[in-house]
C-alpha cells in the first residue's frame, strides 16, 4: 500500500493546485513541496525492508482473465528513482516558487507539475507492463501540458507538439512490444517477465519486441536519430527543464532499458542497436552543445550526450557497466538539475540566456558563479566531484569491453570527455572577463531560497565526489542488486584506484577538452559562429518538420481524391462499407433458409405499417417543415418502442420511449434557433434529366441499403443459436448478480466495465456540447420573438413564460404540472429499486427524473426554474462517475477484481429483509451521470433564450434582475 499512496500523492496534490486562486503561489509551493516530501517519508520508512533485498508488491485484480492487473512494485531500483524523482521534485518546485512570475497562471503550473510527477512514480513503480505503457503515456500528454505552459509562445507550441508526437508515437511501439513480450512469457506481470529472460532471447519474436521497445525507451530519451526534440522543449520555464532533463521525462527511457536488462540484454542484436544509438548520441550531442549560444540550448545538447553515455552502458551488456549507467543517472541528475537552475537564475536576472552577450558575471553574482563552476565541473568531470568518479567508471568499461579489437570505443570515450570539457568552459565563460553592458536588467544576486536548491545539489557533487564510500554506494547498491541479481560485481567507489588507464584517459579529456576550447574560441571564432560545423547539414528538426508536411500535403491530396463534401457520395461510401465489411469479416451464411411462415398479425403488421409511413413522410417532411418532420420521426421511435414491448422486451420499451421524448424536447429546442426557411422562392424550374438521374441514383441507393440491411439482419436471425453467450446470462444473473431482471444486470454487473466507459463517454460528450453551446450565438433573423408569437390579439402576448405559468392562461395547468415534479420523481425512485429485478434501472430512472425537469422548463422558462431549483448538472456528472468508480475500487478493499459486484443481505425494522448489491451504488451513478447529462444539455439550449435577448456590455445577473425578456421555445 505505501506504493500505491506514493503513486496517489501528487495526482491529489495536482488536483488541490488546480483549485487554488490565481494568487496562492506561496500556498501552491507549499503544497507541491508537503507532496515531495510526504513522499520521500514513505520511502524512508520503506527502506528497512528494501535494504533487506525485499520485494514490496500492492496488487489489485482488474481483468485478471487476461493478465491484466493493477500492480505496483518497489525494490531498490524504483526506490532509489522514486527518490531521486521526488527528492528534485520538491527542490524545483521551491525554485518555481521565485522564478514564475505572478502574472503567471501558477495554479495550472504546479497542477501539471505534480501530475508529471505522478506519472513518473507510476512508470518507476509499476509492477505490469501494460500499466507501465498507461503511466508512460502519461509523461508524455503532462510534459505536453508543461512544455507547453507559455502556449501565448510559438516556440512554445511548437516544442510541446513536437516532444508530444515523438515520445507518443515511441509510447505506441512500446505498446506493442510489450504485447510481444506478454506473448512471449504469457504474462505482463514484471517478475515473471525478468525472470523468463532466456525464453524471450530464444524465441522468434526477440527481435521485434526489442526494436518495438528499444524504439520507445531511444525516443523517450531523446536518442540518436530522435534527439532533435529536446533542445526545442526548451522553451518551456527553467524549472520544468530543470526537471524534465535531470530526473524525470529522459530518464524514463534509459530506466526503462535498465528494468528490462535482464530480459532483453545479452545479445548481439541489444548492443548494437542500444549501444549504437548510444555512441552516435554522445558523441553528436556534446559536439553540438559547444557551438550553442543560448545557455539552455547548451544545457540541452550536453543532456543529450549524458543520456547517450548511459545508454551506451546499458548497452555494453557488462554488468559492471550496468553499476556505472545507474551510478551515472545519479550524478548527472544532480549536476544537471543545479546548472538548469544556474541558467534560469542567470535569464531571471539579467533577461537574456545569449551566450555571446553575456561576461562578467562574477561581479554581480559571485555565490551564483562558484556554485555554476563547481557543478560544471562535475560536468565536466573534474576531479573531487560526483561526475569524475562516473566518467571515470564510463572509461573503464570501455576499455574492459573494447580491449584491443574495439579499440575505437575508447577513442570515442576519450573525445565525448574532451567535448563535454569543451562545452563546460563554454558554460562557465558567462563568469569571466569584463561586466557586460546594456543587459535588459541590471543582474544582482537572486532571493536566498531562489539559491537555495542549487546550493543543496552543489554541496551533493562535492559530497559524493569525495567520500562516495559513505554517501552514495550503500544507495546505489541497494539498486544494482534489485537490477543484477546473484549478477552484480563487486565494486569499491573510491576516490583513488590507483594509476590506471581510466584515470589517464580523464587526464587526457581535461586536458585535451581544454585545447579544444582554446583553439576554438581563438581561430573558429566560436563566440560568433552560427553553425554548427559539418553537422549543421543535418537537421533533425527540419526532418520532422518536412515529414509532418509531406503526410499533411499527402492526407489533403487523399481527401481531394478520395474525399468528397456532398453527401451523397459519403452515404454511398458508409453504406457499401456497413455491408461489405460484416460479409468480408465473417463471411456469407452458410446458407440462406426460408423461415416457416408465423401466424400473421394485422395489428403488429399495421403498427408497422404506420412506422414505416412515419420514417418516410418525416424525410419528405423535412425539407418543408421541421416540426412536422421532427413529429412523424417521434411516430417512428414510438412504434420502435411498441415493438420492443411486443416483442417481449420492456425494458428496451421503456428505454427507447424515454429516449424518445428527451431527445424529441432537445431537438425542438435546438430547431428554435436554426434561421427561418426563405418562403420567398419562386416556383421551381422543372427538373433536368441529370437531377433526374442523381435523385433516381439516390434512391437506388436508399432501397439497396436498406435490403442489404434486411438482409444482414436475417442472415444474423439465421447464424445458429449455439453459439450465443445468452443462456449464461440467463442462468448466471440472479445467482451471480444478485437480480432476476437479465438486462439490468448485464449492465450493471457482467459488463459494468463497459457501462463505466460508455457514462464516461457520455459525460465527456454533454461537456462538449455545452462548452460549443456557450459559445453558440443563433443567427440575428432567429433571435427575436417567433411569429407564433406576435399575434397582439393573444393574451399571452408581451408576458413571460413564468408570467403564463403563474397568472396567465397557463395557470391551471401550472398547477398539475409542478405538482407532477415530486409525482415523477417517486416514480424515478420507483423505477431505480426495481431495475435489478424487474424492468428499470438507473438509466431508465434518470430519464424518468429528466423529464420531470424538462416539463418544468418548458412550463415556466429558464430563469424561474433556475432562481428555484438549484440543478448544478457538473456536480451530477462528477458524482455519477464518482460513485461508479468507487464502486469499483471498493471490490479491490475486500480483494476482488475491479466492479466486482457482492450483495448484502439486510434485515430491517418493520420493511424486512432486504438484498442490496454493490451495483446498486453503481447503478446510483448511472442515474447522476444520465440526469446530469440530460440537464447540462438542456440548461445549454435553453441559456440561448437568454442570450439571445442580452444587449451588448449586458451582464447575467443585470438580466436576470430585470426579468426575463424573451421566451423559451
Amino acid at each position: 500500500m505505501p506504493a500505491v499512496v506514493l503513486v496517489l500523492l501528487p495526482f491529489l496534490g495536482s488536483l488541490l493546485a488546480a483549485l487554488m486562486p490565481q494568487d496562492a503561489r506561496n500556498r501552491e509551493s507549499w503544497l507541491g513541496i508537503g507532496v515531495s516530501v510526504g513522499g520521500l517519508v514513505i520511502c524512508g520508512l520503506m527502506l528497512p525492508q528494501i535494504a533487506s533485498g525485499e520485494v514490496l508488491r500492492a496488487e489489485f485484480a482488474w481483468l485478471p482473465a487476461i493478465g491484466l492487473d493493477l500492480v505496483f512494485r518497489v525494490d531498490g531500483l524504483a526506490w532509489i528513482f522514486s527518490v531521486l524523482v521526488l527528492a528534485i521534485g520538491a527542490l524545483v518546485v521551491l525554485y518555481a516558487r521565485y522564478y514564475m512570475s505572478p502574472d503567471d497562471p501558477v495554479p495550472r503550473f504546479f497542477s501539471f507539475l505534480l501530475a508529471f510527477m505522478g506519472s513518473m512514480l507510476g512508470v518507476v513503480l509499476s509492477g505490469n507492463l501494460v500499466q507501465l505503457v498507461v503511466f508512460w503515456e502519461l509523461t508524455s500528454l503532462t510534459s505536453f501540458l508543461l512544455i507547453g505552459y507559455w502556449h501565448h509562445r510559438a516556440d512554445a507550441r511548437r516544442g510541446a507538439r513536437m516532444a508530444f508526437t515523438v515520445t507518443a508515437a515511441g509510447g505506441l511501439a512500446l505498446f506493442f512490444g510489450v504485447v510481444i513480450l506478454g506473448n512471449i512469457v504469457g504474462s505482463y506481470d514484471l517478475d515473471l517477465i525478468l525472470a523468463s529472460g532466456d525464453q524471450i532471447r530464444g524465441h522468434a519474436l526477440y527481435l521485434p519486441a526489442l526494436v518495438l521497445i528499444a524504439l520507445g525507451a531511444l525516443t523517450k530519451s531523446a536518442q540518436f536519430p530522435f534527439h532533435f526534440w529536446l533542445p526545442h522543449a526548451m522553451a518551456a520555464p527553467t524549472p520544468v527543464s530543470s526537471y524534465l532533463h535531470s530526473a524525470t521525462m529522459v530518464k524514463a527511457g534509459v530506466f526503462l532499458l535498465i528494468r528490462l536488462w535482464p530480459a532483453l540484454a545479452g545479445t548481439p542484436e541489444w548492443t548494437w542497436i542500444v549501444g549504437g544509438a548510444g555512441v552516435c548520441t554522445m558523441l553528436l550531442g556534446a559536439f553540438i552543445a559547444i557551438f550553442q549560444h543560448d545557455l539552455k540550448g547548451l544545457l540541452a545538447y550536453s543532456t543529450i550526450s549524458h543520456l547517450g553515455l548511459i545508454t551506451v552502458l546499458i548497452g555494453i551488456g557488462a554488468p559492471m557497466a550496468i553499476v556505472a549507467a545507474i551510478f551515472h543517472i545519479l550524478n548527472h541528475a544532480v549536476f544537471k538539475a543545479s546548472l538548469f537552475m544556474t541558467a534560469g537564475i542567470i535569464d531571471h536576472e539579467t533577461g537574456t540566456r545569449d551566450l555571446r552577450v553575456l561576461r562578467g558575471l562574477r561581479h554581480s553574482l559571485p555565490v551564483t558563479a562558484t556554485l555554476a563552476i563547481v557543478a560544471s565541473g562535475a560536468m565536466a568531470g573534474v576531479p573531487l566531484l560526483n561526475g569524475f568518479l562516473s566518467k571515470e567508471m564510463f572509461f573503464a568499461e570501455t576499455i574492459h569491453v573494447g580491449g584491443d579489437r574495439h579499440w575505437w570505443m575508447s577513442i570515442a570515450a576519450v573525445a565525448m570527455g574532451m567535448f563535454s570539457v569543451a562545452y563546460s568552459l563554454r558554460f562557465i565563460s558567462v563568469f569571466f572577463g569584463e561586466p557586460s553592458q546594456g543587459l535588459p536588467r541590471v543582474p544582482h544576486e537572486p532571493p536566498r531560497w531562489m539559491r537555495f536548491p542549487v546550493e543543496l545539489l552543489v554541496l551533493t557533487c562535492l559530497v559524493v565526489g569525495i567520500a562516495p564510500g559513505l554517501s552514495i554506494e550503500p544507495l546505489l547498491h541497494l539498486a544494482v542488486v534489485a537490477t543484477l541479481g546473484p549478477a552484480a560485481p563487486a565494486y569499491d567507489l573510491a576516490l583513488w584506484h590507483g594509476v590506471n588507464l581510466a584515470l589517464l584517459m580523464s587526464v587526457l579529456a581535461l586536458v585535451g577538452g581544454l585545447l579544444v576550447y582554446v583553439v576554438l574560441r581563438r581561430y573558429f571564432g566560436l563566440q560568433q559562429r552560427q553553425l554548427v560545423p559539418v553537422i549543421y547539414r543535418f537537421n533533425g528538426a527540419q526532418t520532422y518538420e518536412t515529414i509532418m508536411a509531406q503526410l499533411t500535403r499527402g492526407a489533403a491530396w487523399l481527401l481531394r481524391r478520395v474525399g468528397t463534401q456532398r453527401q451523397q457520395p459519403q452515404l454511398l461510401l458508409l453504406m457499401l462499407l456497413l455491408l461489405l465489411v460484416p460479409l468480408i469479416l465473417a463471411g456469407p451464411p452458410p446458407e440462406w433458409t426460408v423461415i416457416p411462415e408465423q401466424a400473421f398479425d394485422p395489428l403488429f403488421a399495421l403498427m408497422w405499417l404506420v412506422g414505416a409511413g412515419s420514417a418516410v413522410a418525416g424525410a419528405w417532411m423535412a425539407k418543408y417543415h421541421r416540426l412536422a418532420a421532427l413529429a412523424l420521426v417521434g411516430g417512428t421511435g414510438i412504434v420502435t418502442a411498441a415493438t420492443f414491448l411486443w416483442l417481449s422486451a420492456p425494458d428496451l420499451a421503456l428505454t427507447q420511449l424515454m429516449v424518445e421524448t428527451v431527445t424529441t424536447v432537445l431537438i425542438l429546442l435546438g430547431l428554435r434557433w436554426l434561421p427561418p426557411r426563405l418562403e420567398s422562392i419562386s416556383a421551381p424550374e422543372e427538373a433536368s434529366w441529370r437531377v433526374w438521374t442523381r435523385r433516381s441514383t439516390d434512391l437506388a441507393i436508399a432501397l439497396g441499403g436498406g435490403l442489404g440491411l434486411a438482409a444482414l439482419t436475417y442472415a444474423v436471425l439465421l447464424h445458429p443459436a449455439s453459439d450465443s453467450i445468452a443462456d449464461f446470462f440467463l442462468s448466471n444473473a440472479l445467482t451471480g448478480g444478485g437480480g432476476s431482471n437479465v438486462v439490468n444486470v448485464l449492465l450493471v454487473d457482467f459488463r459494468s466495465f463497459d457501462t463505466l466507459g460508455e457514462i464516461t463517454v457520455l459525460t465527456v460528450v454533454a461537456l462538449t456540447v455545452y462548452a460549443l453551446l456557450r459559445r453558440f450565438r443563433p443567427a440575428p433573423e432567429s433571435a427575436g420573438v417567433p411569429p407564433q408569437q406576435r399575434f397582439l390579439e393573444d393574451p399571452a402576448n408581451g408576458q413571460s413564460p413564468a408570467d403564463q405559468a403563474n397568472t396567465g392562461y397557463l395557470l391551471v395547468p401550472g398547477v398539475y404540472l409542478r405538482l407532477l415534479l415530486p409525482f415523477m420523481g417517486v416514480i424515478a425512485v420507483y423505477f431505480f429499486m426495481r431495475g435489478h429485478n424487474l424492468p428499470g434501472g438507473g438509466f431508465v430512472a434518470g430519464l424518468i427524473f429528466a423529464v420531470a425537469i424538462l416539463v418544468q422548463y418548458m412550463l415556466a422558462g429558464t430563469t424561474w426554474v433556475e432562481n428555484h431549483i438549484n440543478l448544478r448538472p457538473h456536480r451530477w456528472l462528477g458524482l455519477g462517475l464518482l460513485l461508479a468508480c468507487l464502486t469499483g475500487l471498493g471490490a479491490w478493499v475486500f480483494g476482488h477484481p475491479f466492479l466486482t459486484t457482492h450483495t448484502a443481505h439486510v434485515e430491517w425494522p418493520v420493511v424486512g429483509a432486504l438484498h442490496v448489491p454493490s451495483a446498486f451504488v453503481f447503478d446510483l451513478g448511472v442515474f447522476a451521470v444520465v440526469v446530469g447529462t440530460t440537464m447540462l444539455m438542456l440548461v445549454a439550449l435553453a441559456h440561448q433564450s437568454v442570450r439571445a435577448h442580452r444587449q451588448p456590455g449586458e451582464s447575467a445577473a443585470e438580466e436576470q434582475t430585470e426579468g426575463m425578456k424573451g421566451k423559451v421555445s
